[in-house]
Order: C-alpha cells, then structure tokens, then sequence
C-alpha cells in the first residue's frame, strides 16, 4: 500500500509538473504570437498550488524537508525521539487547525470566480485543508514508524543516500 500510495503521489506530482510546464510554454508563444490565452496564468497558479502540497507531502515522508538540527544531535536517541515526538504533535495540532480554517474559507469562495478561468476559487482553497489532512497523515505515519523501531525518528533520516548511518556516531549519541 505505502508503496503504491508513494508511486500515485509522484505520478500526480510529476503530472502537474508537466501540466504548468506545458501551459506556461504555450500560453508564452501564443502571446508572443499575438493570441493570448486568458486562463493561463490563472490555471498554472492553481495547478502549482497542488503540486506544492503534493511534494510537501512527499517530501515529509521521505524525510527530505530541511531542518537544522545542531542542539538535538547531541541528545542521546530516546530524548531526540521525545523532541521530535512533541514537534510532531504540535505541528501535527497546528495542520489540522488549518485544515479546519482552510475547509471554512472553501465554503466561503465557493461562489467565487477564479480570474477569468471560470472555476471556483474553491478548487484553490481547497488544496490547503487537502494538503493539512496529507501531511498530518504522512506525519502521523512517520510518528508511528519512528516508535516502532529502535532507530528511526521522525524528521531525522537514519542513514543517507548512500545508505550509511545518518545518525551521529554512537560515543555522540
């Protein structure tokens, strides 16, 4: 399942990717020729908004956000697991108050235009409770996976690229 779910998600990503690059490139020479496209820039914008979401999304489950991590890898790993763990449940509070607010203003912009694409501007606003709920699930996942193991945390990769240790040396731990 995670691995389907991980193969869905960068489809859709590289979907979009694709999408806005395409648009972008001709709604340019359309209205290098004389003949712009009116909805272009409106549909790219939506469009991107998703697709941030989707690679945050993404990104936070494959643990690749950046993080400045200089004080807590000098804690041994059960007290970077509990700091990490708070984080969690605070960012994890946090996501999903934005949720909750973003699903509101949804249904405040229901009846809303987008530009001139003709769209609601709820498919905009929508992607932030959308992406909220996403990135609660891939955290509350990582939370879950970092418990279970004796040596895999939430935000911190345990080995690198290159599939060596990750974490500080075992007299700095």
């Amino acid at each position: 399942m995670h691995t389907l779910y991980s193969k869905v998600e960068f489809a859709v990503g590289f979907a979009l990717l694709a999408v806005i690059s395409g648009l972008v490139f001709v709604a340019a020479v359309m209205r290098f020729l004389g003949s712009p496209i009116i909805w272009s820039v409106d549909m790219a914008q939506l469009l991107f908004i998703w697709l941030c979401f989707i690679g945050a999304t993404r990104a936070m489950r494959q643990k690749s956000h950046l993080g400045v991590d200089y004080l807590v890898r000098l804690f041994p790993y059960r007290a970077r697991l509990r700091v990490e763990t708070l984080l969690t449940l605070l960012f994890i509070a946090f996501l999903l108050t934005l949720a909750v607010v973003g699903y509101d203003l949804t249904m405040l912009n229901w009846e809303r235009v987008f530009g001139d694409s003709g769209l609601s501007y709820a498919w905009v606003t929508i992607a932030v409770p959308v992406g909220a709920v996403l990135l609660s699930l891939t955290l509350s996942f990582n939370l879950v996976e970092a418990w279970r193991s004796s040596d895999r945390l939430v935000y911190t990769r345990t080995t690198d690229s290159e599939g060596t240790d990750a974490l500080p040396p075992a007299g700095m731990n």
